[in-house]
């Protein structure tokens, strides 16, 4: 009996995406949420890796002049991309980053 393959959570998600592009602007809403809490970059940078591949990496990587490769290295969990790369890889999804105002007391 051959062994079972079972499909990575970066798979189940990207098909997810592919049947329902609609729910993507929400996706990246979140993220960045979750970032902005918890500050885990690994977990963020896996998010944008899941959208890269739904939008095609190759595509985006052509879009901000890296290979293939080089796109998937700065979105990997031990990636360390500049902010111009985020940028540039946020633009190619059709995105732009800009500051929103924390609400918080301050003392």
């Amino acid at each position: 009996m051959a062994p079972r393959k079972y499909k990575t959570l970066d798979a189940v998600e990207a098909a997810y995406f592919h049947n329902h592009p609609e729910e993507v602007d929400a996706y990246i809403q979140d993220i960045f949420e979750e970032y902005a809490q918890t500050r885990d970059a690994s977990a963020l940078l896996a998010s944008l890796r899941v959208i890269a591949k739904v939008k095609g990496l190759s595509d985006i990587a052509a879009h901000i002049g890296v290979t293939r490769q080089g796109l998937q290295k700065a979105l990997s969990a031990k990636g360390n991309p500049r902010f111009e790369n985020i940028n540039a890889i946020m633009n190619a999804f059709g995105y732009q980053l800009m500051p929103q105002k924390i609400d918080r007391d301050v003392a």
